[in-house]
């Protein structure tokens, strides 16, 4: 399975990308199972969360850019009260 891609960008390159108008979501301290229905790109602006795939830890935290794949599944383990911008089927290097 592919795995979730993530760089750190400054917040003129995330506002550059169009994340200032992109949807949010938050989410309290929790852990919960995820699929990934289409392809989602995150900025972090709040929190921290780390999210276990396919064996591996990746840990999410303020200024990082994370790219999810179509169809994986996971697991959520929201460590700080946690706050994204997303949307669908931005690719990221």
């Amino acid at each position: 399975m592919a795995e979730i891609k993530t760089k750190t960008i400054s917040e003129a390159e995330a506002r550059q990308l169009g994340a200032d108008e992109w949807p949010i979501w938050e989410c309290g301290p929790s852990t919960f199972d995820w699929e990934y229905a289409e392809q989602e790109t995150a900025y972090i602006l709040e929190g921290e969360v780390v999210v276990h795939a396919d064996g591996r830890e990746t840990h999410l935290v303020p200024g990082m850019l994370a790219a999810f794949p179509k169809g994986m599944k996971c697991v959520w383990e929201v460590r700080k009260p946690f706050k994204k911008a997303y949307t669908f089927n931005l690719e990221i290097d």
